[in-house]
């Protein structure tokens, strides 16, 4: 059996995800930051059962100099796996555009939230529907990069 590299990347699965990530990777950012008109990034996340890396494309918008990024999973009754991970190692890295970032995560505070939801509903109605689809709380996560 050939051995793993644990720091090769892992594109999401879903067929148009991973075509939305590989034009993004493969433009070096200058394609894929838009989709739909809504500013996207890449997020790359450590396997919390795995360890491999694993990449995805999320819906961002910016408080200051942080991100702010959405656990939808479409108003699935499960979190995103990309939050399960997060929650079991909160550095990631992201890629904004042509920009790279290692970062540091962390779900919104139940004071934080309100704003930060306000601020993703107006960027991304449908998150308002994915809330009403789903008994679990939708979590708001607060990207920040780090020195590097």
């Amino acid at each position: 059996m050939p051995e793993r590299d644990e720091n090769e990347v892992v594109d999401s699965p879903t067929g148009w995800v991973a075509a939305h990530i590989r034009r993004y990777d493969e433009s070096g950012g200058r394609e894929g930051h838009k989709w739909y008109g809504l500013d996207t990034l890449l997020l790359t996340t450590r396997g919390r059962k795995s360890g491999r890396l694993r990449r995805t494309a999320v819906i961002y918008g910016r408080d200051g100099d942080r991100f702010v990024i959405v656990g939808s999973n479409a108003g699935s009754p499960n979190h995103p796996l990309w939050y399960l991970n997060l929650q079991a190692n909160p550095e990631a890295w992201i890629q904004v555009g042509e920009e790279h970032h290692a970062v540091r995560t962390r779900t919104a505070t139940a004071e934080e939230k309100p704003r930060l939801w306000a601020m993703m509903t107006s960027i991304f109605p449908q998150y308002k529907g994915y809330q009403k689809k789903t008994d679990r709380e939708i979590p708001v996560v607060i990207v920040e990069p780090v020195a590097e």
